[in-house]
């Protein structure tokens, strides 16, 4: 792995601000806007998309048997919601690019 540093969210605020040309505190407000909005409509209609990049959906799983794998014991997995993070095609094109057939 490279030795790059993660982005963090104070550097996404900056560049947010310079590249849109408002305030720091302008791109934190949007920021905080977005992340809230996705929240809300992943809880109301089960799935936010976010153009470009791809769509948060909220998935309910099943109740299942599993194993532990330290005694081998069959164990109750409850049902339960998750929350994943489907990656846009053309995000994902951009990052790796398809093979060539």
């Amino acid at each position: 792995m490279a030795d790059s540093k993660k982005m963090t969210q104070a550097q996404l605020i900056k560049k947010m601000a310079e590249t849109v040309g408002v305030s720091s505190k302008v791109a934190k407000l949007g920021l905080e806007t977005l992340a809230a909005v996705a929240i809300a409509e992943t809880k109301k209609n089960k799935m936010f998309t976010l153009p470009g990049l791809g769509k948060l959906v909220l998935r309910d799983t099943k109740a299942r048997m599993g194993r532990n794998p330290a005694t081998g014991e069959a164990i109750k997995i409850p049902a339960k919601k998750v929350v994943k993070f489907r990656i846009a095609k053309a995000c994902k094109d951009a990052i790796v690019p398809p093979k060539k057939k």
